[in-house]
């Protein structure tokens, strides 16, 4: 028997990421990876996962999947949801705890609240083929994950382990802070001499909104426009996540992990990687305002972030495995 999970309802956009596909932009091809690697790499670490090991990204809403394999060992980070598991009776687990299920099983997790992306992940991972080095998903070059595409009702996800052993289950110190009012530090440039003064303070003294215009690509903002100084060409040059660039129209797009890899409309400033997170989990509608650093300072908060992280995965709790019929541990 093939040890795997089902897809009873696949979500909007649920698709394999691993860390990222690195070392071919010279050629095209995007990084992809998770949208936040942070909840990503949590997720993983719950479920007793070295760093990048392939997870479900889920945009919006989960999935429904059943479990078809003796046991698996799930862990779901990066939103205020839960997963709900039905087997004899139900039980909710919350987000940030690890949980154990049985052949048979079902979770189910709906919409994901006040974020627009959370991680799936599976102790010992999904069994999918690399493409380039990683599992990740590009959909628009259907490349890597499962069939490169998003999930579909239907699909057996193959996994790694058929059985998993039964322990203490781990949960977060506490509960992830999603930062969703975090201003957004970034640093302006490459081409800010291609914006007037006018605008460079317009876009770091305004509420900016993500338009539902937004993807795994980028994000495009509503709000006011920004002027540009020299027209809005510029000979094609490298993108990384977190540019900034500013079209014809003067409304900002930030690219993001599955960003094109040049583009020739100028780039007003870039987010910091610290805060490319933070961005990934701002839904349509979320408000984003932008503060300027330097360099030096960017590099800080990353330093200073990594810090956290290792810190979060050093303070893990064990808590009690959850039974069935009831919503908190035996």
């Amino acid at each position: 028997m093939m040890q795997a999970l089902e897809v009873i309802v696949p979500g909007p956009h649920t698709t394999v990421q691993d860390s990222g596909r690195i070392g071919y932009q010279d050629i095209g091809v995007p990084v992809s990876g998770p949208l936040d690697r942070i909840s990503f790499r949590l997720a993983n670490a719950l479920v007793g996962n070295p760093p990048g090991t392939p997870a479900l990204e889920m945009l919006l809403r989960g999935p429904t999947l059943r479990v078809v394999a003796d046991s698996v060992r799930l862990a779901l980070v990066g939103c205020s949801a839960g997963m709900e598991i039905r087997s004899s009776t139900s039980r909710i687990i919350p987000a940030g705890q690890s949980a154990r299920l049985a052949k048979g099983d079902v979770v189910r997790i709906g919409l994901l609240g006040d974020s627009v992306c959370a991680y799936l992940a599976i102790e010992g991972g999904l069994d999918v083929a690399t493409v380039l080095g990683s599992a990740s998903t590009y959909v628009r070059g259907a490349l890597g994950g499962f069939q490169g595409r998003r999930l579909q009702k239907g699909d057996s996800l193959p996994l790694k382990l058929g059985a998993v052993d039964t322990r203490g289950e781990f949960a977060l110190h506490r509960p992830l802070d999603l930062a969703l009012d975090q201003s957004i530090r970034v640093v302006l440039g490459p081409q800010v001499d291609y914006f007037t003064d006018d605008a460079v303070a317009t876009l770091l003294s305004s509420d900016y909104v993500v338009s539902p215009q937004a993807d795994r690509m980028g994000f495009r903002l509503d709000g006011p426009t920004l002027a540009h100084a020299k027209g809005y060409n510029i000979i094609s040059d490298g993108i990384v996540p977190g540019s900034i660039q500013v079209p014809g129209s003067g409304r900002p797009i930030i690219l993001m992990v599955d960003n094109q890899t040049t583009g020739g409309y100028p780039k007003i400033a870039t987010v910091i990687s610290a805060d490319i997170p933070v961005i990934g989990r701002r839904r349509p509608g979320r408000s984003i305002r932008f503060t300027a650093v330097d360099v030096h300072e960017a590099e800080r908060l990353r330093r200073e972030q990594e810090t956290a992280i290792l810190d979060e995965l050093n303070s893990l709790r064990v808590v009690d495995p959850v039974v069935p019929g009831s919503s908190g541990p035996a």
